[in-house]
């Protein structure tokens, strides 16, 4: 028979950490916790196995859960002392999500569940503290309220505002016992208002709305949003946690607080968090008081008068220090931790492995392989390689001047610029114009998750620095200042006020997440350094990984930075980027109106140096690594003029007839140029443009082994062909250039002529075309759009619904489609190698840079992947990761 509850406390637990698929995250660590014998408030957990039961039975429950929960129940009771709704000594409870994969402040969680007007009144007797019962009531009904009858949250915030401003009141700590029961008077008339029905008085009634609460938030949008962005899959479900409570909120001896066993911005080992005395957990992370520093060494780094914990509470943090060492070293990873003190004993309510930036993920890894407890591949593995892309990016120039309007918390490091938007929407809309934009907000909640998405960076008003914007960016990686309290926000308005300043929507600013400023207008930036834990990560990475990494680069500027970033070599060149540019285009568009050969040689010649002059860049700036430099490849359209003053600009440094010119226009438009004269089809019809590109090709190596002493060894690749004809008639043009550059100069140099499989029948005939080219580069994004039929620049109007129905898992041109695009070139590597055992392999498609898709490469045995430059370190460590098995 399955088991759908399993129990925990008081220093045992039915499961433990390995069982987090079925208990979630936060299930399975708080049985470890328990194993631990560290202070754990007992509790049980219902499985995942239970939600995906729920949804695939129209909503409804295992017949035998009743009776498993209310065992489970009564055995917390026993352990507490307490029994479920009774009116002398009753058990509350806390009821909260629990993924297997975390999602902060995603789901649905109820505190002080089992409150009545019955209850409370035990409560307050049972607490000798009338204030605190009857605040913890009204806290109840506020969220469960929300989560499980759907009023909405702000209308209980009014009511509270405007309570408040009748009584001259400021914070919520100046109301009395007598103020919180008039209020929850008023709180239950807005439930009868707005729900149509009474406040729900019996426990077991309340516990059944929170679990299938908490059951039903794994399908709200900004779940799904998540779960999109991460890629965590919607099968997975959560578990719920049901747990006693524990209070912070019994006066000056009770806490709540938020800590990491190390800072998740730096990666600095030493305890980082905040804390609020006479709280419950959820004014902590909601922004509502501004939290205080654990650690007395924080508080003076923040300036802050208000008591650190270790002060405040000594002996608590004595314990909470003790039990961080514990943890770390039992989970060999950074925590983050949850906790609450109720009248001096502090409780343990989560731990969890920390999120964390890059920078600090870095140190962590490499700290944590010093310090004994991981090895160097156990580091390798920890880190995710797309994480990497947060350090590669400028930050601000120290010397650059500042006009600094504001400062807040440092809540995630890094630097942005862009327009103010108020909201999400309008940060979605910026994103698709292709303009960079801030979100500004008063605070963000999980509804905000598709704006943070969109926005460069990320400014709050209100919240700390384990607040729910701080969280999420850092996981996003993400800029981020909270906490801003000198700044007013005038939504209506669409303005943000500070300091005589007013900006509005639209108006750039910068923020400095690593500072806390907020900077008006625009501010230099920097490009990273990357040495330090970065250097010794990419360091144990290289000695461990098979493949090689080379970057797709078509300027100086590109291969320079690829080559600061470790690239070894260039795996795709594509020469048409070179031609759009001033004098180039004109010649370009001379030899395509050409009539005739003679005609096309004369604009060819003029290009010549040009490109000659570009690849002897490209070599010398590789210093004798390899180049594959793909032949002409655009559609020719491209390079026609379109407007009324491109083709007088034609007319006029060519002499052709402005009829001319139409007319060709007009011959030479096709329907569908993606499938057209393209690649080797050029090379076919015109070969002089081939014999061009080769001699500049050729000519250029021989210069550049000259200049550099570096031998060049330059692999020149046919675009497009499906079929061997094709190859052999281009590479027939390539070897006859070759010898002749050689007996000009009289110079020796080695060279290798391959080809770009990008079609689907060149997939499959790669045995025959493997008899005479020397290398396959894989163009997976050409090659995804033929098998799959779907065009790159169209697709975004179905791929959504597609992913969203899983009809495919991914984006088939972020992640290779591995059934399809995959067993393509799995079926290509195997007949070039069994006629070419020597066969040089790669991928220099969008993939090329994708970590998912670099595994899938070290399956199927590629020599290198190729990627932009900035994702070169990606490809490095994801190539490592793929090589120690990740994903076996």
């Amino acid at each position: 028979m399955t088991k759908w509850v399993y129990s925990f406390g008081d220093g045992k637990a039915e499961g433990e950490a390995s069982m987090r698929n079925l208990l979630g995250g936060k299930g399975a660590n708080l049985a470890e916790m328990s194993n631990l014998g560290l202070p754990v408030p007992p509790g049980f957990t219902i499985t995942t196995e239970v939600c995906t039961y729920y949804y695939q039975h129209g909503e409804t429950y295992p017949a035998e859960l009743a009776e498993e929960v209310k065992a489970a129940l009564e055995q917390v009771g026993a352990l507490t002392g307490r029994r479920f709704g009774d009116a002398e000594k009753p058990l509350l409870v806390s009821v909260r999500s629990g993924a297997r994969a975390s999602m902060p402040g995603m789901m649905d969680t109820v505190l002080n569940l089992g409150l009545n007007d019955a209850t409370v009144e035990a409560l307050a007797k049972d607490a000798d503290d009338e204030r605190f019962a009857y605040d913890s009531y009204r806290r109840f009904i506020t969220m469960y309220s929300n989560v499980v009858l759907g009023v909405e949250h702000h209308a209980f915030e009014e009511a509270l505002e405007h309570y408040k401003d009748g009584k001259g009141f400021s914070l919520d700590t100046e109301l009395t016992a007598d103020d919180w029961k008039q209020l929850i008077g008023t709180y239950k008339k807005i439930v009868r208002d707005e729900h149509g029905s009474d406040f729900p008085q019996k426990p077991e009634d309340q516990l059944w709305g929170a679990i299938g609460a908490v059951f039903s938030s794994w399908m709200i949008p900004r779940a799904k949003k998540y779960r999109e962005l991460n890629q965590i899959p919607e099968s997975w479900g959560t578990a719920v946690n049901v747990q006693a409570m524990v209070f912070g909120n019994m006066g000056d001896t009770s806490a709540t607080g938020v800590a990491f066993t190390r800072n998740p911005s730096t990666g600095e080992s030493a305890l980082y968090g905040e804390f609020l005395i006479n709280a419950q957990g959820e004014d902590v992370v909601a922004g509502i008081r501004t939290p205080q520093d654990i650690t007395e060494k924080a508080r003076i780094e923040a300036k802050s008068d208000k008591p650190s914990m270790e002060k405040a509470m000594p002996e608590s943090f004595a314990e909470l220090t003790r039990i961080y060492g514990v943890l770390e070293k039992h989970y060999r990873d950074m925590q983050d931790m949850e906790f609450t003190i109720e009248r001096g004993k502090l409780w343990m309510l989560q731990t969890r492995n920390g999120k964390r930036t890059a920078k600090a993920a870095l140190r962590i890894a490499v700290e944590l392989a010093g310090e004994g407890l991981i090895s160097k591949d156990e580091a390798i593995l920890r880190i995710e390689p797309g994480a990497l892309d947060q350090l590669l990016h400028p930050t601000i120039d120290p010397d650059a001047e500042r006009k600094v309007i504001a400062t807040g918390l440092p809540a995630s490091p890094g630097a942005a610029v862009g327009e103010i938007v108020f909201n999400s929407e309008a940060a979605e809309a910026a994103k698709k114009a292709e303009r960079r934009c801030i979100l500004v907000r008063i605070e963000t909640s999980p509804e905000d998750i598709h704006g943070m998405h969109a926005a460069e960076g990320i400014l709050t008003t209100r919240g700390g620095m384990t607040s729910h914007a701080a969280v999420v960016a850092r996981g996003m990686g993400k800029p981020c200042v909270s906490g801003v309290g000198s700044i007013r926000i005038d939504y209506k308005a669409q303005t943000l006020t500070v300091g005589g300043v007013t900006l509005k929507a639209g108006e750039v600013i910068t923020v400095d997440g690593s500072t806390g400023q907020v900077i008006q207008g625009e501010v230099k930036m920097l490009q990273p350094e990357l040495s330090g834990d970065f250097a010794a990560l990419m360091e144990w990475a290289d000695a461990v990984r098979t493949m090689k990494v080379r970057t797709n680069a078509d300027t100086p500027a590109d291969a320079r930075a690829a080559r600061k970033f470790g690239a070894e070599g260039i795996g795709l060149c594509r020469t048409e980027h070179m031609f759009f540019e001033g004098d180039r285009i004109v010649a370009v568009r001379e030899m395509i109106l050409a009539d005739d050969a003679e005609g096309r040689r004369a604009a060819l010649a003029k290009l010549l140096p040009y490109q000659r002059q570009d690849f002897v860049e490209l070599f010398t700036i590789m210093s004798g690594l390899p180049v594959t430099i793909r032949l002409l490849d655009p559609p020719l359209h491209e390079f026609l003029p379109h407007t009324d003053e491109e083709v007088q600009e034609v007319v006029a440094a060519t002499g052709v007839s402005e009829d001319k010119i139409r007319h060709r226009t007009r011959e030479l438009s096709e329907h569908n140029p993606m499938l057209g004269f393209r690649g080797c089809r050029l090379a076919i019809a015109f070969p002089e443009i081939a014999e061009m590109q080769a001699r500049a090709i050729f000519e250029a190596a021989v210069q550049a082994a000259k200049d550099t002493g570096a031998p060049v060894t330059p692999e020149v690749m046919v675009p497009l062909v499906f079929t061997r004809m094709e190859f052999d008639i281009v590479k027939a043009r390539i070897d006859a250039m070759a010898k002749a550059v050689a007996e000009e100069t009289g110079a020796s140099f080695e060279y290798q002529v391959g080809t770009m499989i990008e079609l689907p029948r060149a997939a499959l005939k790669a045995g025959e075309i493997a008899e005479t080219a020397e290398f396959f580069s894989f163009g997976t994004n050409d090659l995804t759009q033929t098998a799959l039929g779907i065009s790159r620049d169209d697709a975004a109007t179905f791929l959504g619904p597609y992913t969203q129905k899983g009809i495919l898992a991914v984006d088939p041109f972020v992640s290779i489609d591995r059934e399809g695009v995959g067993e393509l070139v799995k079926i290509a590597t195997e007949r070039g190698r069994a006629q070419r055992p020597d066969i040089k392999l790669g991928i220099c498609g969008e993939h090329g840079g994708d970590p998912t898709s670099i595994g899938f490469c070290q399956e199927v045995g590629l020599d290198y992947v190729s990627c932009s430059p900035f994702r070169v370190p990606i490809a490095r460590l994801a190539a490592a990761q793929a090589a120690l098995g990740k994903g076996e």
